[in-house]
């Protein structure tokens, strides 16, 4: 008998759908198709696409490398909304073109700061306090 997976977890088709929008989208911007100035002038990462149950709305979560002006990107990518959304369409086989959300990917800044806190030297003190116990 088939378990039915929770309503949190996303689903196969959900995952594979989304990754092709990642690769379709990391595609269109290094190849620079993009005429904006924001988006030509950073290299932009597309670390994660999240799809809706229905494929019919994508989060793109985006992060220009080297950090550098976030907001200005967003700005340009949300700007250039309409032709993304074409692009993707032509590259993913699909019965609806997915509307997109752009969002940028803190999970790295996240994770540079978990980092530098294990690295203190409090918690450095903790963890040989620990070791000798």
């Amino acid at each position: 008998m088939k378990q039915k997976a929770s309503s949190t977890e996303p689903s196969v088709r959900m995952l594979r759908v989304g990754e092709q929008v990642r690769h379709a989208l990391s595609d269109v911007l290094s190849r620079g198709d993009v005429h904006d100035e924001a988006l030509s002038k950073t290299p932009i990462s597309v670390t994660e696409v999240r799809m809706s149950p229905d494929l019919r709305h994508a989060l793109v979560f985006v992060k220009p490398l080297l950090g550098g002006n976030e907001e200005e990107v967003l700005t340009a990518l949300k700007k250039n909304v309409r032709y993304l959304r074409g692009e993707v369409s032509k590259r993913v086989a699909m019965k609806f073109a997915a509307s997109l959300k752009f969002k940028v990917d803190e999970s790295f800044d996240e994770g540079s700061h978990i980092d530098s806190l294990l690295r203190t030297d409090k918690v450095a003190r903790d963890v040989a306090k620990d070791e000798e116990e």
